[in-house]
């Protein structure tokens, strides 16, 4: 399926990635963002390292730590010392995610959930809209752990355990769906499980198996950072005509003479969002300015 949006989009951000992370790390830390901030994230990362990471060494006198594995979050005093440390209702589903996966699940399951088919960047392959079984299996799965919702089990899913078909829905691309694709009407007109699954399901039939890169390529191009690569540069040539009379020794003698003056107007639209509390509405205002050189 063609899409307009994503090919007017696509070109200014390349450098786009998706990450491969440690599953059992990406699922620590996706469950730590849950209603966060990145510098609050970071910092209880930080914290987690610090207190149950083995040492790995020091770099002038700067101690650095591994992660810590699911046993050593799997201890009974566990939850009461996060807790300590800033993490909120979030040390409890920590800490009981640590005991299922170190006790109560099989050795290596989280691993097992990961995607084992060989990429093939020469075959486009028509995809299902819920994705193919090993992603649904590896969704589902996930979505039995504490603190593991849709969004978070997604991206564990994507980053951590390489199914590139998984889509993560917040609120940010919930807008865009809304803007871009339509959504927001009729029984989708608030984010709800359905509303959640329908969106990923219009991606992964847009994009297939790279419907995680591309849905994150159009939240990087959404963000204000970067609305200065979306900008317009067109080229304007103005011509004035003047007249300069000269004269010489036999006379007056009129010369007209053409000046050219270009100059380099930049047309840039930034998109203005505003929500409700429901996230039942999208407001877009386009703001245009020019400037001169």
């Amino acid at each position: 399926m063609a899409d307009p949006n994503f090919k007017k989009r696509a070109p200014k951000f390349t450098g786009v990635r998706i990450l491969k992370q440690d599953a059992w790390e990406a699922l620590v830390g996706f469950i730590c963002s849950s209603n966060n901030n990145i510098a609050r994230i970071s910092q209880m990362v930080n914290n987690l390292c610090l207190s149950y990471g083995p040492l790995i060494g020091h770099v002038h006198d700067q101690p650095f730590h591994d992660f810590p594995t699911p046993e050593s979050l799997a201890g009974p005093e566990v939850e009461s010392q996060l807790r300590k440390l800033g993490f909120g209702y979030r040390a409890k589903y920590l800490a009981r995610t640590a005991v299922i996966v170190s006790k109560e699940k099989p050795e290596n399951w989280l691993e097992s959930l990961s995607n084992t088919e060989p990429f093939d960047e020469t075959e486009w392959k028509t995809f299902e809209p819920g994705g193919r079984p090993g992603y649904r299996k590896a969704h589902e799965e996930l979505l039995a752990l504490q603190g593991v919702g849709p969004k978070v089990a997604d991206c564990v899913c994507l980053m951590g355990l390489g199914w590139g078909e998984s889509v993560p829905v917040d609120t940010h691309v919930w807008q865009i769906a809304q803007r871009d694709y339509k959504f927001g009407k009729g029984k989708h007109k608030s984010l709800t499980k359905a509303t959640y699954d329908a969106i990923g399901n219009h991606f992964r039939l847009l994009w297939g198996e790279e419907a995680g890169w591309a849905h994150s390529v159009l939240f990087a191009a959404d963000l204000r950072t970067f609305a200065i690569r979306l900008t317009e540069k067109t080229e304007v040539q103005e011509e004035l005509q003047l007249q300069i009379k000269g004269e010489s020794e036999d006379g007056v003698t009129v010369q007209a003479t053409t000046v050219v003056k270009k100059r380099e107007a930049i047309k840039e639209e930034t998109i203005k969002e505003e929500t409700t509390d429901d996230l039942n509405v999208v407001f877009s205002t386009a703001a245009k300015r020019t400037r001169r050189r």
